[in-house]
């Protein structure tokens, strides 16, 4: 696998790959990389030819109030975990090189409407962060296909936006949340959690179901499924940001005539922020 942290060796490393013919896909991460990382890897290797991964922290997506300076930074167990998936390249950029004439001066990029309900309503500019970094990474690889999680489901269809709107040649996958056996969606801020926190947090995923099952047995009176929802996770000690079932193409509060809903979840265990999502098709 090819370590490279600028932007140039980066191109050169694409444009070697390009002139043999070769697809390009690649996974962009702030490092810190779990099994759902590595999945995100694996799927790229069975699109492309080559797999390039970037582990950026990236501080424009994060408020003044937030962990950037506390998240978890774990190079080079992160490397060891990108080899035995079979990543080709690694891109590890500073702050400099990506952001050479400061934050302040950055040209950023915003996906009006779907950025700003939610997670956007919860952490203002956070997608506009988002947005920028991962255009910028889009130009700087070049990838045939790029892969996210779903489990960051707004995100992903904040990304989708921006690609469609800017006339980008990538093509965006989700790929499914993957989940410790309690049904925990994984994430790096897990670590956060202690062992009795991460126990109690496996709750968000069985009141999920509880919800999905409810309206796929005809309820549609979505309000009372989600207070009912937010009243049994604060009984387990969790503290609500927003619990909603939207309209999975508009992200507005479901109405009885949509088929195609989501369910989106975060909640605070502790101090610790955990999202979770779950989609839900209506016959």
């Amino acid at each position: 696998m090819k370590v490279v942290d600028s932007i140039s060796a980066l191109r050169d490393t694409v444009n070697t790959w390009r002139r043999n013919g070769e697809t390009v896909g690649f996974v962009p991460t702030m490092g810190n990389l779990h099994d759902g990382h590595l999945k995100l890897a694996k799927k790229a290797k069975a699109h492309n030819d080559k797999v390039v991964v970037s582990i950026f922290v990236n501080p424009m997506q994060f408020g003044a109030n937030e962990d950037l300076d506390a998240y978890p930074r774990t190079i080079e167990e992160d490397k060891a975990k990108l080899i035995s998936v079979g990543a080709d390249a690694v891109f590890l950029p500073s702050v400099a090189e990506m952001y050479p004439a400061g934050l302040d001066a950055q040209t950023f990029v915003e996906v009006p409407g779907i950025s700003d309900s939610h997670c956007g309503a919860s952490r203002p500019g956070h997608f506009r962060g988002v947005a920028t970094v991962v255009t910028k990474l889009f130009n700087m690889v070049q990838p045939d296909d790029a892969f996210f999680g779903e489990k960051d489901f707004q995100q992903l269809q904040v990304i989708r936006a921006l690609a469609r709107d800017l006339s980008m040649a990538v093509k965006v996958h989700g790929v499914p949340t993957e989940r410790e056996t309690s049904g925990l969606a994984m994430s790096s801020r897990n670590g956060y959690l202690t062992d009795t926190e991460k126990a109690t947090a496996s709750a968000i995923f069985a009141e999920m179901q509880r919800l999905k099952a409810g309206i796929e047995s005809g309820n549609t009176n979505f309000v009372q499924l989600e207070n009912a929802m937010v009243s049994n996770l604060e009984a387990k000690g969790f503290k609500k940001d927003y619990c909603q079932v939207v309209n999975a193409a508009t992200f507005e509060p479901a109405s009885d005539s949509d088929k195609e809903l989501v369910l989106l979840v975060a909640m605070f265990m502790g101090k610790t922020r955990l999202i979770d999502n779950m989609q839900i098709t209506r016959d």
